[in-house]
């Protein structure tokens, strides 16, 4: 029997999944690192500490599994997108990575913003915004403030393309995590010449190019050495993690979208053409099924509040207790409404200067009416969004829940009331490292293609029905939390 093992280089982690060809898990790894914060708005890491988390990931799963190195079909990498690492000749970092997190660059996003028009910038890459997070921005700090680190720079790649150079040797990535570096044509599926003209970056400089359905490389002495992977393993390059979770939720065609509710709130809408909102509220990505697009609504602070108040307000109470709590309430909180925009509001209505509110506080409310209030925030956001993809025309047949949330029965019937839904929750809830293994079993011929793959990995755990008394008292407090919403925007 051969499996798929799958690395997903996340932002304070390494995780590894090994899947069997019946999507069952033999083994999972995580491996933490510390991000560094060496000045204010400065997020870096250190790349060899991803290769260290590789090396013990891998190394757990294989001891875990029992599985020898030679069953494994193929290996799936995908990553956080935007994290620049540059690297030189001899394939060694120059300086530490600037994590997608790190927001030093607003003057190099402002210059950006004064040579390229706005509109061009979002029908050419997709991204609605010029904003820090884009690799481009990082790649002109470093013009300016580390010329020396530009002049040596042989290649200047993301997390997951690191990974599979130190696996393989070839430096390559995935199409489907390029958009958000503001330097990949979305249209032409090739890097931006123009971009890179400004940023003085000749294409030579970039990565290969790769899709879902191609072999990246395959690993080397060196790094079978180190990992105790086989050599000669075949390696693919995987789409950024979004994307790859929601293929890992079966997300393939329109009229799919998952919702993955962690310490954020990302939505996944899979479109079979190009889509540019007139307003500019969503970005344009690539799917990893070829000639198929993604929306990305991102919305930064949503199970995190939860947690947030867990931790200062829960008294020792966990998530458990705290719902139990919340479902003595009734719909709509007994007129509490929060806003959950602790740290800015996301799509549909982009506010950085947004935060947080509880409204409508009386001596009757306790804590279960909080917790109900945070849950149902969330829910009402996610609406929003859904509301927005209606006025843009995109039909929603599927609603899929993933993330930490999608383990509280309570939290999904909220989201299926209030958006009057039917949310399937997946039978497993790891979804990313799930995607990356079913588009590397396609690329590499364990499947004939992604449906097979989908077919033969992804199953419902359970279906939740919106219930037409709750939600027509959830449309009240819908409209209060909009109407809250706008009146606040002038206090921000």
């Amino acid at each position: 029997m051969k499996y798929l093992l799958a690395l997903d280089i996340g932002t304070t982690a390494v995780k590894g999944a090994l899947f069997d060809r019946g999507g069952g898990i033999l083994a999972e790894s995580l491996r933490e690192y510390d991000l560094l914060k060496p000045a204010p708005d400065w997020v870096e890491l250190d790349c060899d500490a991803y290769w260290r988390a590789v090396i013990a990931v891998t190394g757990h799963v294989l001891k875990t599994s029992g599985v020898p190195p030679e069953a494994i079909a193929s290996i799936g990498v995908t990553s956080q997108g935007e994290t620049l690492i540059v690297l030189d000749r001899a394939g060694r970092p120059l300086r530490r990575a600037i994590v997608w997190l790190d927001n030093r660059t607003q003057a190099e996003a402002d210059a950006i913003g004064r040579v390229f028009d706005r509109d061009d910038v979002y029908r050419v890459t997709g991204q609605q915004e010029i904003i820090p997070s884009w690799t481009a921005t990082r790649i002109l700090w470093l013009k300016k403030h580390e010329p020396d680190v530009v002049a040596r720079a042989h290649k200047f790649m993301l997390a997951a393309d690191y990974i599979v150079f130190k696996l393989t040797g070839r430096a390559a990535t995935n199409r489907a995590l390029n958009p958000s570096t503001l330097y990949y044509d979305i249209a032409r599926r090739d890097w931006w010449p123009e971009m890179l003209s400004f940023l003085g970056i000749s294409r030579d400089r970039m990565p290969d190019l790769v899709d879902s359905v191609d072999r990246a490389g395959a690993v080397t002495a060196e790094a079978a050495a180190a990992t105790g992977l086989a050599a000669g393993t075949p390696v693919t390059a995987a789409p950024i993690d979004q994307v790859a979770a929601a293929v890992g939720a079966g997300n393939i065609e329109p009229g799919l979208v998952t919702e993955n509710t962690g310490a954020a709130l990302a939505l996944c809408v899979c479109l079979d053409k190009p889509l540019y909102d007139p307003r500019k509220r969503l970005g344009l990505y690539e799917h990893a099924v070829a000639g198929r697009y993604v929306l990305l609504p991102w919305v930064p602070t949503a199970g995190m509040v939860l947690r947030w108040f867990r931790d200062d307000f829960g008294g020792g109470l966990d998530y458990p207790a705290l719902c139990r709590e919340a479902e003595s309430v009734a719909p709509g909180a007994d007129g509490l409404t929060m806003l959950p925009h602790l740290g800015g509001a996301g799509c549909p209505e982009v506010d950085p200067k947004a935060r947080g509110v509880f409204s409508g506080i009386t001596l009757g409310h306790r804590r279960g009416h909080f917790v109900r209030a945070i849950m149902e925030s969330v829910a009402f956001i996610l609406r929003g969004n859904l509301d927005l993809l209606a006025e843009l025309g995109v039909g929603v047949r599927e609603l899929r829940s993933l993330g930490g949330a999608a383990r509280s029965d309570f939290w999904v019937q909220i989201k299926a009331d209030v958006c009057r839904k039917t949310i399937r929750v997946m039978e497993s809830e790891e979804a990313t490292c799930r995607g990356t293994a079913m588009l590397s079993g396609a690329a590499t011929g364990m499947f004939s293609g992604l449906p097979e793959a989908r077919d033969a990995m992804v199953r419902v755990k359970k279906a939740f029905e919106p219930d037409p008394g709750r939600a027509s008292a959830y449309d009240e407090a819908y409209r209060r939390y909009c109407a809250l919403n706008s009146s606040m925007k002038t206090a921000w």
